[in-house]
């Protein structure tokens, strides 16, 4: 089960997180999601656990509270959606 973390502080690590929700099971992987510009951590990120059972006590118990100064939200991830193809295609060049 995917699970979407926000309202992290920046200087949270992966292995931190990693570490914390642990304690609750099997972490197949987790990522931060960083500004590509600047390298400084966007402030969510998301874990991986295989278990669902262990990723809902994991949400459960880790949701609300503080991971440094802020306090976090931890939420099971939606899958991203799929483009829509165009609905309307450019008409045929004028030759």
């Amino acid at each position: 089960m995917k699970l979407l973390l926000r309202n992290l502080d920046r200087s949270t690590t992966e292995e931190e997180l990693s570490e914390l929700f642990q304690g609750y099971g099997t972490v197949q992987y987790c990522k931060l999601v960083y500004d590509a510009s600047t390298g400084v951590s966007k402030g969510f990120g998301f874990v991986e656990m295989p278990k669902v059972g262990e990723a809902k006590a994991a949400m459960k118990n880790i949701n609300g509270t503080y991971i440094g100064d802020k306090m976090v939200r931890v939420k099971k991830a939606e899958d991203k959606p799929e483009k829509p193809a165009a609905s309307n295609p450019a008409p045929p060049a004028e030759e």
